[in-house]
């Protein structure tokens, strides 16, 4: 079987989606949608690049392939041109390496780019075209569905793959209502699962009741609504005199808001750098509460991070936290923009110990049953296979 993955060099989640299958012995190739060093975590494949990003990329065990695409001098003129970032050039990139190594099955992980990229590669091909699944990440669908300029791109993207895949249940309608009519492929979290008895293992060994940190997931942006929850944290501030607040993949607007709520309320708080995944899922099991809020998302991985090491979640009620977490049993689901509502969801967990401790050992539980890497696994393998299969070449 040969798979050709147009998605993103650097993300965790390309990274952990493709060593599902990275050890079955099929042909795996990763087209990258843009100039970038690839993700650490990333396994053995062979990748397309062009000349500049090929010498700048330094992961050993990435195969890169610039030579199979165009030859040498005009990648190299190409490149200088475009810098790699034209999405003519991408195109063009891309629909020559389809036609060159004949891929059974396309998966463009992400649509904004990837599928975009893929649907003009399609277009421009003109001929049958390899079975192709495009994979919902986030926001793809729940916010850019809603917004004019990207509608109509991703309904065509939609009615002309052959296989979708989301983390969401409610993904599924949306993309229906979006015109898909291929076949729907298996509810999976984009980042594979988790090998629990190693994740478990990183727990501080203290119940949540008894930690003394909060933790806020620092992302302000177009979707991601830090500040908000630096507002509902102020409402608490009684609160929270034992506590330290940590603040993780803060932008420099928040870092400013960091540091003027700290002096405002003489609460300790600290930036978390970027650090390894271990290290960061040790912090996950430091802390009481995790706040992750948002005006679109699909399912958070730092929600399910949260889960799996006992952090007690509160979530934005646009991420499908409701298809993970009980209201006010496991979690407390909150509107993205409203502090008030934040801050006594905030407030609650911080005074019911039986909540969070109870909320613990549901949350895992249900990673036991929902997130366990050597179940989810299999059914990612079985769901390549099936496809290949369906394709009349399998074996």
């Amino acid at each position: 079987m040969r798979i050709l993955f147009v998605a993103m060099p650097d993300s965790v989640h390309t990274a952990r989606w493709i060593t599902q299958i990275s050890e079955k012995g099929w042909e795996i190739f990763l087209f990258p949608v843009y100039i970038g060093d690839f993700h650490a975590q990333m396994p053995n494949i062979s990748a397309f690049n062009s000349l500049p990003s090929f010498r700048r990329n330094r992961v050993g065990k990435i195969r890169h392939i610039w030579w199979t695409v165009v030859p040498f001098w005009l990648d190299y003129i190409l490149s200088k041109i475009s810098s790699g970032t034209s999405d003519k050039f991408k195109e063009l990139a891309l629909s020559l390496v389809i036609r060159r190594i004949k891929p059974d099955i396309i998966h463009s992980l992400e649509i904004q780019r990837a599928g975009y990229l893929t649907l003009a590669a399609k277009k421009s091909i003109q001929s049958k075209f390899p079975a192709w699944i495009v994979t919902n990440w986030g926001s793809d669908i729940f916010l850019f569905g809603r917004l004019s300029q990207h509608t109509k791109v991703i309904q065509a993207v939609l009615e002309n793959c052959d296989y979708y895949s989301c983390e969401c249940k409610r993904d599924i309608s949306l993309a229906k209502q979006l015109g898909f009519q291929g076949k729907t492929l298996p509810v999976f979290p984009n980042t594979g699962g988790f090998r629990l008895g190693e994740t478990f293992a990183l727990g501080s060994g203290f119940r949540p009741s008894e930690r003394k940190k909060i933790l806020l997931k620092g992302y302000q942006h177009f979707a991601g609504r830090a500040l908000v929850g630096l507002q509902a944290l102020r409402l608490c501030t009684d609160l929270l005199k034992e506590y330290t607040i940590l603040v993780f993949s803060a932008g420099e607007e928040v870092r400013i808001a960091v540091e003027l709520f700290q002096q405002d309320t003489s609460l300790p708080v600290e930036i978390v750098p970027k650090i390894p995944h271990r290290d960061m899922l040790q912090i996950y099991g430091g802390s009481r509460v995790y706040i992750g809020l948002s005006i679109s998302d699909a399912i958070s991985t730092s929600l399910l991070e949260a889960m799996v090491m006992g952090a007690f979640p509160i979530q934005s009620n646009t991420a499908c936290a409701d298809e993970w977490i009980e209201d006010k049993v496991s979690g407390i689901i909150v509107p993205p923009e409203d502090p008030h509502a934040i801050a006594e969801a905030i407030s609650i967990a911080l005074k019911d110990d039986e909540l969070v401790d109870r909320a613990a050992q549901i949350n895992a539980c249900t990673a036991q049953e929902r997130l366990d890497y050597s179940k989810i696994q299999p059914q990612v393998v079985n769901m390549y296979q099936e496809i290949f299969e369906s394709l009349g070449d399998g074996s």
